[in-house]
Parts: structure tokens; C-alpha cells; sequence
């Protein structure tokens, strides 16, 4: 990693000026050049990473005195998996550095230690590493069908798998039929550890399990879903996009159920 005070203005770096879950993107994509050609001031940049053997910067967007259209992380989903995880670290540093201002212990003032890559106050002098939310994301299937739920923020029709937020002192296995239960009604066995994803929306973590269908009738919770059945193999509606672990989630248990003959 470069060193603070090794990085200047002629290095060549991709650039994830950020701000909340928005990234600056230039035609689509990362922008790739120098600070001088950007007009950016390399003492506000820090480097999170390394893409294709060049540094990842990232600076918040409060810190750059250009104008810059800035777009969702969203965006980016269609990018190389390596590219899309380095954004979305520089995009939780940001969350860091604007929700961790003040010293939840004694209420001084944080600023960002460039070594830890942490707020640090300036009166008890804590460390305050960023704050990560696990959650969990689960495919239920029954048979021949996969379990998919409809948000109310969903304009477009689009459709999911469930999930939700750990709670205190609760496994991952328990979070899942808990989640599965409350929103659908329905209960669920077999849950197993599918994979993980970094979602910066603002710095969550989902964590993916597939499970299999046990008993109970599907009935939303209408306070968090505006719709949630069953769906064959055939007979899908839009679903998640592509680079989400939802899509991968549904992608799995429909390769499943066609590798299984009733």
C-alpha cells in the first residue's frame, strides 16, 4: 500500500471520490489518471487498495472542489468483482468519516488517522474503527419452486430473496428462519452458508444462505413487503440484477431445481 506522503500529484490511480453511496463515474466507468489531471489535492486522497498493479484512491467528495456528478454504487454492479469491492471500501471509509465526526465515548472531536485508517478523538484519543452491519440474505426452495418477496421500494416489478438484520445475541442460522418466519409466515430447514458480499448501502455485510422449505403457508408481512409466493422455474418475474448476491442466490437454487427430477 502507499504510504501516506508517497502518493503526489503525477501518480497515475483510479479515483473513488465518494459521497454517502455515490461514486463519481466518468462514461461508466472509475475515473484513471493523475491528482494533477483531476485537479484533485493528493494530501485529501488515501489509498485503499491496488486494481491491475495501480492504487485505488479514495476522497470524499466534501473534499474536492470540482463540481462532480456523482451516481449509486448501483452502478457498478456489472464491474470485475475485485474493482466493485474496492469501491465499496472507500465508500464505507466515507460513511465513516461523516457519521463517526464525534467520540461516542467522551464527545471530542474524531478526525481520520491516516495510519489505522479509523477516526480517532482528539481528547481521549479511541479509535473508532468503521462500523459494519451484518445482515443476512436467503433463498428458500420448496420442490420444484424458489421463495421470492417484493418490496414496496421496488417500482420497476422487480423481486427478491429475504433478508434482514442480526440481532443481539442471535446466530446466523437463527437470524435466517427468524427473518423467513416474520416476513412470509412460513418455516424453514437445511440452512447452509452460501457466500458473502460488502454492501455499502451504507456498510452492510450480507452474508447468503440457502435453506430448504418446511412447513406454513406464505403470508407477507405487509409492513415490510408489498408481496411475497412461490415461482416455478418457468414462470419468473424480473428479479435482482446481476453482481448481487441476490441474483447469485436465485441463480443457484434455479440451477438446483433443474438438476433435480420429481
Amino acid at each position: 500500500m502507499i504510504e501516506k506522503g508517497e502518493f503526489d500529484q503525477q501518480h497515475k490511480a483510479y479515483w473513488c471520490v465518494v459521497s454517502g453511496s455515490d461514486i463519481w463515474l466518468v462514461d461508466g466507468e472509475l475515473p484513471l489518471g493523475s491528482a494533477q489531471e483531476f485537479g484533485f489535492s493528493s494530501e485529501k486522497a488515501i489509498c485503499v487498495g491496488h486494481y491491475q498493479n495501480l492504487p485505488v484512491m479514495w476522497v470524499n467528495e466534501q473534499d474536492v472542489e470540482l463540481n462532480l456528478p456523482l451516481t449509486s454504487l448501483r452502478e457498478c454492479l456489472a464491474f470485475p468483482e475485485a474493482l466493485f469491492l474496492l469501491i465499496s471500501k472507500a465508500i464505507q471509509y466515507g460513511h465513516m468519516a461523516q457519521s463517526m465526526r464525534f467520540c461516542p465515548i467522551c464527545g471530542g472531536r474524531n478526525h481520520l488517522n491516516h495510519n489505522q485508517l479509523a477516526m480517532q478523538c482528539g481528547e481521549c484519543r479511541t479509535l473508532h474503527y468503521p462500523r459494519i452491519f451484518p445482515c443476512i440474505i436467503v433463498a428458500v426452495r420448496k420442490r420444484d419452486q424458489i421463495l421470492l418477496a417484493q418490496h414496496p421500494r421496488h417500482r420497476n416489478g422487480m423481486y427478491t430473496v429475504i433478508a434482514g438484520f442480526l440481532e443481539v445475541g442471535e446466530t446466523l442460522e437463527q437470524c435466517v428462519a427468524r427473518e423467513v418466519k416474520e416476513e412470509t409466515g412460513i418455516d424453514v430447514t437445511n440452512i447452509r452458508y452460501f457466500g458473502s458480499q460488502p454492501w455499502a448501502f451504507p456498510s452492510s455485510m450480507m452474508m447468503g444462505f440457502l435453506a430448504d422449505y418446511q412447513s406454513g403457508n406464505v403470508k407477507p408481512d405487509y409492513s415490510e413487503l408489498s408481496d411475497a409466493q412461490w415461482f416455478s422455474l418457468h414462470e419468473m418475474p424480473p428479479v435482482a440484477p446481476e453482481g448481487t448476491i441476490a441474483r447469485a442466490l436465485i441463480n443457484q437454487t434455479l440451477a438446483d431445481i433443474k438438476s433435480t427430477s420429481y
